[in-house]
């Protein structure tokens, strides 16, 4: 329980950490501050300034301070299924159709509380178009909830 705890907070702190260019790609006055640098302090850095003084965040709420929030965020981090022995964990409860796994995910996933028996018993009757065989990735699995879950009406608009 406690490794799939971690994993929804850290997917959901990662998502967040790891999103390319919040605000834009010179987002805030640690960007202005580091203008030019590369490599890990650099970034750091510049987001720590940005962060502790906030001032990314009244820039993308106010558009100044070089901010942009008309872009398309996106992730390049794996998900919360790549860690170790969560996709598993995650199969077992969606055969059964209930589990703390499948909570982690329908957490992770910021479905509402009141869709989750949904979703749950959802990903139960598609447990075999979900989990097709054996050895299929995170990456296929995350693409199948997807899939499963557009062509139903009650859920399609988290994944829309």
């Amino acid at each position: 329980m406690k490794k799939i705890i971690i994993g929804a907070v850290l997917l959901g702190s990662s998502m967040s950490a790891s999103a390319v260019a919040p605000g834009g790609p010179g987002c805030g006055w640690g960007n202005l501050l580091f203008e030019g640098s590369s490599g890990l302090p650099a970034h750091l850095l510049a987001t720590i300034v940005n962060g502790t003084s906030g001032n990314a965040t009244f820039g993308m709420t106010s558009g100044t301070n070089g901010c942009d929030v008309s872009g398309t965020l996106t992730y390049s981090g794996d998900s919360l299924l790549a860690m170790n022995g969560v996709l598993e964990e995650v199969a077992q409860d969606m055969a059964v159709g209930h589990g703390e796994a499948l909570t982690a995910l329908t957490v992770a996933m910021q479905i509402e509380p009141a869709d989750r028996d949904h979703f749950n018993s959802l990903m139960h009757e598609n447990f075999t178009q979900i989990f097709p065989r054996d050895d299929i990735s995170s990456g296929e699995v995350m693409d199948n909830i997807t899939t499963v879950m557009k062509r139903d009406d009650r859920l399609s608009h988290y994944v829309s």
